[in-house]
């Protein structure tokens, strides 16, 4: 009876930031388990790519553009999918962007752009799918926040503010879409090598230093994000709401200071 609690045909899923990283990896992996993904991003050519690369292994895909700070953007590819596909089961966004300025230096301009994307925008989507779903009575949310909605380093104020944000939005989101069959929860990656970071893997010594951080030694790969989005679209967390999924190789388990003598 539980063979297949992970599967995903039939399904339709919205993925927001297909068009590269940790949102190209969920786009190819749902697609792989079954579901119909309408691949969507700011750019075009690349989320045009992702449905290449995911009908070559015979899934099912399109693509779109898409700027998920656009509401009536945003609102329109979430119904048009649902009429087409006769449901929206699913809808992942991963677009975020990071400043990273002490606090003393931060523009009024880098903040309002971070907060825009990364809170703003999340909030649009959650609205819209909310809104789909809560009407078919059905479906799951996932957004992505991070690590940092939990520990922060210099220049991580306004980034890490909007992450825990995003957590409390989920929480908030799961409590009033629940009476109508909608699980909301997030993801919380730690260290994964996207194009986000690649100004840190640029620097051998902070590379080094992140991936030190985690009980691995190492940092993640995008593709290790799909079993923790997969897990939360599937049936087999029919139960879990308002939750958050660490997938941060032990990065907030261990401080990673010190191992005492003869351990």
């Amino acid at each position: 009876m539980h063979k297949g609690l992970f599967d995903l045909t039939g399904k339709a899923a919205a993925v927001i930031g297909a068009g590269s990283g940790i949102g190209e990896a969920v786009a190819v992996g749902f697609a792989g388990h079954g579901a119909h993904v309408a691949c969507l991003d700011v750019k075009d050519d690349a989320v045009r790519r992702v449905v290449q690369v995911i009908e070559a292994q015979g899934g099912s895909a399109e693509a779109a553009q898409l700027d998920v700070t656009d509401r009536a953007a945003v609102e329109r590819a979430f119904d048009t999918l649902h009429s087409r596909r006769g449901s929206l089961d699913i809808v992942v966004c991963t677009p975020a962007i990071n400043v990273r300025k002490p606090i003393l230096k931060y523009t009024d301009e880098e903040f309002e752009r971070v907060i825009d994307v990364n809170l703003r925008g999340s909030f649009i989507v959650l609205r819209a799918a909310g809104r789909v779903m809560t009407g078919q009575k059905r479906g799951s949310i996932i957004l992505f926040s991070s690590i940092r909605s939990q520990v922060v380093e210099p220049g991580q104020a306004v980034y890490a503010a909007t992450k825990a944000a995003v957590l409390q939005m989920v929480k908030t989101a799961a409590a009033e879409f629940g009476p109508d069959g909608v699980r909301v929860n997030a993801i919380g990656p730690g260290v994964v090598e996207t194009p986000l970071t690649a100004p840190i893997k640029a620097d051998a010594d902070w590379y080094r230093a992140y991936a030190a951080k985690t009980v691995f030694n190492r940092w993640a790969r995008v593709e290790e994000m799909v079993g923790p989005a997969v897990f939360l679209a599937s049936d087999a967390a029919s139960y879990v709401t308002g939750t958050i999924l660490f997938a941060d190789g032990g990065w907030l388990a261990a401080d990673g200071r010190f191992t005492p003598p003869g351990m």
